[in-house]
């Protein structure tokens, strides 16, 4: 009994062991398939998010520089990106551009993309590429609505299309259909412009935004029709009949990163040596190859298409060349582009004329910002040049107006205190009522034929309905000259370029404050000294079509400037003139001119100009006009507001049965606006977040988000080792497991043995 007894009670504590062990293994061997499980789905789960659609994903907090989401049904889905590359080359005379814009879709969806933007207002646009995968298919002139009917009859097939379209002279729409989820098409139109002299400088403008326009209400006229049938008919008037195209969304720069990033290049090949070269809005990098070239590109790579790109050159020498012959042969013609610059007259030998100056300032919403402050210190310092025998007057608007004084008065010190004050007290606000402005400007109460009598208009010319301000410079100009002063990152160049020419005046641009006194000192030198007049040129042996037909008049350090088709390049061209009271010519060899490029273009362009102001002149009918125009754009392959660019797929992308969605990309507010002054208050302002200035370059870093790369594409955090970790944690456990049942077999041997 005693030994039975004993050894039953040995045998249980090596069972209650063995228990113990085999409930640890269990258990053991259950948070082991647990752990492997949970890795396989951190595995999976990571996969699943590589390959779901990213737009599904996204939240505002998500969202970096350059991406733009959209709310849909309480979700947030990525908008279709673009980024631009500008490529321009500078060969003497002439400058040829290359825009590629870079459209990705990062959704779910097939999707139309339109984008609006801007291009030089003398440019001439005739070539459209888009690249889709190793496809490049090459733009084809048409008329505006035949390219339309193409585009959309491509559109609907489910085929890729592009269209170029003319809205002005200086904005452009790229539409792009059918373009796929995770699609990215590139779409490259290129233009062909003449390099910009003034004095000793050459210059290169870039718009790279389309800053938003006010249009006036559409003026509608109607009455109740009588039942006697007396009554009168409805009459419906729109001074901006396109405006829905000239008008893209713009972001609340408070509430959204820049979008459209934008690299540049800028490759000089000016054919003298080059002294300074100078951006004056963007930090560059300049490289030298030789004394007669440059290359400049970005110090940041890209920049958020946001302000104007301006780009200034000067000789090494101590004066620019006065004159420049350039030519090309295309097809049975010579074209021939000529710059001469008249000699300045002595000042000593001048006379200065007594001059009414009426100086216009617009202190609108879409001046807000560091534009009214530029506008105002322009004005200032134009105010204190004002001589003694001067008189002036001074206007300001909005959707209202103000005229300082009643009649033009004379500059001295109490009328000028009096000026300078009320210009310090002027506030941004309102709409942009252009027309009433200029026609109080131009209208000449004094009359007096001894007096030369100068407009200065200083505004950012921010209007849809630029043509109702041209019908009225030509009416009404008289002996007035226009002069006007572009304000701020993104002036409408077309409108001052245009109004200036009919006004027989200047167009100079200040995008900076730090510009005003240089900018406004030129233009003083142009209102004060006598210009080159009575121009003409005459070619003694070519029959040749001149542009301008009438040459206008020439300021200070302004070059004459001539485009013309010849039947044959023999023979002189002598230009004749008045530089103030004296006589002038010069005579230039035709056999002596240069080989340029793109010069049929350009004058082609410049005749389409002409076509143009004479239709505002009432010169030519508006059918001979278009007559004129559509002729000169087919023969010269250019866009014109008759004329587009398409390129179409032939291979349709889009599956039947799929919608294609219309996404209308949208722009920067140009740098220094205020878009509460030009849209409103917001409903909420995020209090970390400032207005960026046109003079950001020069703030702190932190003040400008980093866009995003053109083809750049969000992905998740995938690229980790997380799996290779997990395997050797596994391998680890299973170690420590077989180590653990080693070491309790030990004591469990011996207390067997």
């Amino acid at each position: 009994m005693d030994t039975y007894g004993t050894a039953d009670h040995d045998d249980h504590p090596m069972l209650n062991r063995l228990i113990k062990l085999g409930l640890f293994l269990l258990a053991q061997g259950i948070a082991v398939m647990l752990m492997a499980f949970v890795a396989l789905l951190v595995s999976f789960g990571t996969s699943w998010s590589a390959t779901t659609e990213q737009a599904s994903l996204l939240q505002p907090g998500d969202a970096r520089s350059g991406t733009l989401l959209l709310k849909q049904d309480g979700t947030y889905t990525e908008a279709i990106r673009l980024g631009i590359d500008i490529d321009v080359t500078a060969s003497g005379p002439t400058l040829r551009a290359r825009v590629t814009q870079v459209f990705r879709n990062p959704t779910k969806d097939w999707v139309e993309a339109t984008y609006v933007y801007p291009l030089a207002t003398d440019g001439a646009v005739d070539t459209l590429k888009m690249v889709v995968g190793d496809r490049v298919i090459v733009g084809d002139i048409k008329e505006r609505q035949q390219a339309r009917v193409i585009y959309e009859q491509a559109r609907r097939a489910g085929q890729k299309a592009a269209l170029t379209e003319q809205e002005r002279p200086n904005i452009f729409t790229n539409s792009v259909a059918n373009i796929g989820p995770g699609e990215t098409v590139l779409v490259q139109i290129e233009y062909q412009e003449p390099v910009h002299q003034s004095g000793n400088e050459y210059s290169l403008r870039l718009p790279l935004v389309v800053a938003p326009r006010y249009s006036p209400a559409p003026i509608v006229q109607s009455v109740d029709f009588r039942n006697d049938g007396s009554g009168w008919g409805a009459t419906h008037s729109d001074p901006v009949p396109d405006r829905d195209r000239i008008s893209p969304p713009v972001l609340d720069p408070a509430k959204n990163a820049p979008v459209n990033p934008t690299s540049i290049t800028v490759r000089l090949k000016s054919g003298f040596a080059l002294g300074e070269v100078k951006s004056h809005h963007h930090d560059v990098k300049v490289e030298s190859p030789d004394n007669t070239t440059r290359v400049v590109t970005l110090t940041e790579g890209a920049v958020p298409a946001d302000r104007d790109f301006e780009l200034t050159w000067k000789p090494a020498a101590a004066k620019a060349p006065s004159v420049g012959l350039f030519r090309e042969h295309v097809g049975d013609a010579d074209y021939l582009l000529a710059f001469v610059t008249p000699p300045t007259p002595e000042q000593a030998m001048q006379k200065p004329l007594p001059r009414e100056v009426v100086f216009v300032i617009d202190n609108s919403g879409s001046m807000g910002g560091t534009s009214i402050v530029q506008a105002k210190a322009s004005l200032t310092y134009a105010l204190s040049r004002l001589q003694p025998n001067d008189r002036f007057n001074v206007i300001r608007f909005d959707d209202t107006m103000d005229v300082l004084f009643a009649a033009s008065v004379p500059a001295d010190a109490a009328h000028v205190g009096e000026a300078t004050s009320f210009v310090s007290a002027l506030q941004a606000r309102g709409g942009t009522e252009m027309v009433p402005a200029m026609r109080a400007a131009l209208t000449d109460t004094l009359g007096d034929t001894s007096m030369v009598r100068q407009v200065v208009f200083l505004t950012d010319g921010a209007i849809g309905n630029e043509q109702q301000l041209f019908e009225t410079i030509t009416a009404m100009r008289g002996r007035s000259r226009v002069f006007m002063v572009g304000i701020g990152s993104a002036p409408n160049t077309y409108l001052m370029t245009r109004a200036s020419e009919l006004g027989r005046g200047a167009f100079t641009h200040i995008g900076s404050v730090e510009q005003v006194e240089e900018r406004m000192r030129g233009l003083f030198a142009k209102l004060e000294n006598p210009a080159v007049t009575g121009l003409s040129a005459k070619f003694s042996e070519a029959k040749a079509d001149v542009t301008p037909a009438i040459i206008p008049d020439v300021y200070r350090d302004e070059p004459l400037v001539l485009a013309a088709k010849l039947d044959k390049l023999a023979g002189s061209l002598e230009i004749k003139g008045r530089v103030g009271d004296r006589p002038w010519s010069v005579t230039l060899p035709l056999q002596n001119a240069a080989e340029g490029k793109g010069l049929s273009k350009l004058w082609a362009r410049r005749k389409i100009g002409n076509a143009e102001v004479a239709r505002t002149l009432r010169e030519m009918t508006p059918e001979e006009s278009d007559k004129a125009i559509l002729a000169l754009a087919l023969d010269h392959q250019i866009v014109t507001r008759l004329t587009s660019l398409v390129a179409v797929d032939k291979t349709p992308s889009r599956p039947e049965g799929e919608p294609l969605k219309l996404s209308e990309l949208p722009i920067n507010l140009p740098a220094g606006w205020d878009f509460e002054k030009v849209f409103g208050e917001r409903q909420q302002l995020p209090a970390q977040l400032h207005e960026r200035h046109a003079d950001a370059r020069n703030q702190p870093a932190a003040r400008r988000p980093t866009p995003a790369a053109p083809d750049a594409i969000r992905l998740p955090k995938t690229a980790t080792s997380a799996e290779l970790k997990m395997i050797a944690g596994l391998i680890l456990i299973v170690l420590a497991l077989i180590l653990f049942v080693f070491n309790r077999r030990q004591p469990l041997l011996t207390d067997a043995a």
